[in-house]
């Protein structure tokens, strides 16, 4: 049970004052649902303005506070799609235009009446002849010399968020921060003269501190290690179920091609994990196109002749499908039975899967979350595969795996390469095997930069290649880590191609229902449609082998390993596939790196390593950036520096206190509470 003095901060964020429905939704979007996640919630950077009175004296890309008076509203032309923009003039005419995406043009209209001047502050970059302040940080009437030389924390913000209201909403979490007993240990604490961690917080909030942001970065280390740890402990105590396939079903497969070495290594390696009582836990790793699902259906037809069952976990519906039609095809000469399941199946459907499940006359079952629900129960489940396990939690896992009668395997897989130094991290409770051999035949793709100025030139090309009959995906650019702009920025894009090449064009974005998305996936899928317009979600598992051409608009945004997770979309028939990554104007020399590098090699082993070093002096890796980490706060460098220390740490904290009973130990408890890792406390005997 969690400790209460922990509550306050697992109280529900409507508690803090100015937390009404109307601010929920933006809040909930960040992630933020308690008073916790607030104080957790770390600003991006601090900026210090510059007062500046008329645009001649400011510098682009510089933060400055100025006054400028609107003499203009402008709408997008479509509505709702394009930026909505307010062209001011400072006290000599100079005119710069303030930019506002989405729903903020709403705030713009109220804000900036034409003819009344105002205290503007943000940066201030150029947009082609033009200067402009995209999402102004402030808009005051009166009192804007009071933002200059401020040492202001600048936060990760959604749409209907403004920094002050963010800000305002820390300093009330920080307000509540308990004391707590200390779970770093003491030699580690005074070698590294670290804050108390109710300190470290309040620091961390008001100016940059690496201190503090070390401390936090550290119990974040810690918290995953130990977790990971005991999950691992646990699973050795565990009593599972040796599985000895006979080949019966293995040798009716009819392979078009035959197996890598690299296949035949992990098949080998999961083949001896199966043989043994204790549960199998490995990690496939595997390049786009190294094969996984062929060795994840050899492991499942293990299961299978030792009669048990095996169940594969996909993250998204279409995923799940189309993991069901592959398999379906490769098992028609097995006599095997396979089903699936997802939270759209209902009624007779539904309940004929359970029951097959549950009388043992299904023998595999593909499906999203839906096929861990408590109504699901096998007859004997014996594996467990999950794929693109990253975006599946620890708990998830352990909720899936105790669905047997004793507990299954578990082989989860993932089309994301990890640096080796980031393998620990994620997956410091697993045994690894590596697919990093491509199966023969597979030609290269030809990957080019083009600069954003040849857009049109780049258009004509896909006309032409789509006017052929061949399909190509679209993919828009991350705008501001907004969502909410990422999927305006889709929507123009779509508006745009779809006026040029007519039905033929469809958009999938993450906040469509699962029908529209489907439907949308399911004509390009049939050839229906010839273009798709997408954001990132199409960069996992979509498998369109007559798709030959991929375009990404301001690939620069892009981190290399989803770069190369989005290029592996192509290339995958037998025709030569073409990779074009459009770039910006102001390209950053690590932007610059990185195109250069998804132009030299297609390895993703190498190039998830080189994406570590560019990203490794303290850029933050977010969820957007690369979806392959569990945490919020460390950052690569930490991450790198600090990981094994606190491996360690962990370690010889549980071989020395295996039930966390000490005073240490109890404060360690406390930390896996505060970092939601709490199912690691609950697999301590009598936690």
């Amino acid at each position: 049970m969690r400790p209460d003095i922990l509550n306050p901060l697992f109280a529900e964020i409507d508690t803090l004052d100015g937390v009404g429905p109307k601010l929920r939704k933006p809040l909930d979007k960040l992630g933020l649902t308690r008073v916790r996640d607030v104080a957790y919630h770390l600003p991006e950077r601090f900026v210090t303005r510059r007062a500046v009175g008329n645009l001649d004296e400011a510098g682009e890309g510089e933060q400055i506070v100025i006054q400028l008076t609107p003499t203009e509203h402008r709408a997008p032309r479509m509505q709702g799609r394009g930026p909505y923009r307010v062209f001011a003039q400072d006290v000599v005419g100079n005119i710069c235009a303030l930019t506002y995406f989405g729903r903020a043009s709403y705030t713009a209209k109220k804000q900036l009446p034409v003819g009344e001047t105002r205290w503007v502050a943000g940066k201030l970059e150029r947009y082609g002849d033009m200067l402009q302040i995209v999402h102004p940080d402030h808009v005051l009437e009166e009192g804007g010399e009071s933002l200059q030389r401020l040492c202001e924390p600048v936060y990760a913000l959604s749409e209907g968020l403004t920094q002050p209201k963010l800000a305002g909403l820390a300093e009330q979490a920080l307000g509540q921060l308990p004391r707590l007993a200390e779970w770093i240990d003491p030699g580690q604490f005074d070698k590294n003269g670290w804050p108390a961690w109710s300190d470290a917080l309040k620091l961390a909030h008001k100016a940059e501190n690496a201190s503090a942001r070390d401390r936090l970065a550290y119990d974040e280390l810690l918290a995953n290690s130990l977790a990971l740890l005991l999950v691992r402990a646990d699973n050795r105590q565990r009593k599972g179920r040796a599985l000895k396939g006979d080949h019966s079903r293995r040798s009716k497969l009819d392979l078009p091609f035959p197996l890598t070495g690299a296949q035949q290594r992990s098949i080998r390696e999961i083949e001896e994990d199966l043989a043994q009582e204790s549960p199998m836990l490995r990690l496939l790793q595997g390049d786009v196109g190294a094969g996984k699902t062929v060795v994840a259906l050899e492991a499942m037809l293990v299961a299978v002749e030792a009669e048990a069952q095996a169940a594969m976990l996909a993250p998204t519906e279409i995923l799940a499908r189309q993991h069901y039609e592959t398999l379906r095809q490769m098992l028609r000469p097995t006599g095997v039975e396979i089903a699936l399941l997802t939270g759209r199946d209902k009624g007779r459907s539904r309940e004929s899967i359970l029951m097959g499940l549950l009388d043992g006359s299904i023998d595999i079952v593909v499906g999203t979350h839906a096929i861990f629900q408590e109504a699901v129960q096998y007859r004997d489940l014996g594996l467990v595969v999950i794929d693109e396990q990253h975006r599946f939690g620890v708990a998830q896992r352990l909720m899936l795996t105790r669905k047997g009668k004793r507990t299954p395997h578990t082989l989860a897989m993932t089309a994301t390469p990890i640096p080796r130094t980031l393998t620990l991290a994620q997956y410091g409770e697993m045994d690894v095997s590596r697919l990093d051999e491509l199966p023969p035949g597979r030609q290269a793709i030809d990957t080019r930069v083009v600069g954003q100025d040849r857009l049109g030139e780049v258009v004509e090309g896909v006309g032409r290649h789509i006017g052929s009959g061949r399909q190509a995906y679209w993919v828009c650019p991350m705008v501001h880590d907004n969502e909410s702009l990422d999927i305006a920025a889709a929507e123009a894009r779509y508006a745009a191609l779809k006026e040029q090449f007519g039905d033929t064009v469809v958009l999938v974005h993450g906040q469509l229902d699962a029908t529209e998305k489907d439907a949308a996936m399911a004509r390009f899928a049939s050839g229906d449609a010839k273009l798709l317009v997408a954001t990132t979600v199409i960069e996992v598992g979509v498998d369109v082998p007559a798709a030959t051409l991929m375009v990404i608009e301001q690939a620069e945004r892009f981190g290399l390993a989803q770069l190369h997770q989005l290029r592996g979309r192509v290339g995958r028939g037998a025709d030569k596939s073409v990779c074009l990554l459009l770039r910006g104007e102001a390209l950053s020399e690590t932007g610059r790196k990185r195109l250069a590098l998804m132009r030299e090699t297609q390895d993703g082993f190498r190039i998830a390593e080189e994406d570590l070093e560019l990203r490794g002096g303290g850029e933050l890796l977010g969820t957007r950036q690369s979806g392959d980490t569990p945490f919020r706060i460390a950052n690569l460098e930490q991450i790198q520096r600090m990981l094994p220390i606190a491996h360690d740490d962990a370690r010889l904290l549980i071989e020395r206190d295996g039930g966390l009973k000490s005073p240490r130990g109890e404060a360690a408890r406390t930390l896996l509470y505060l970092f939601e890792r709490d199912y690691g406390v609950q697999l301590l005997r009598g936690g």
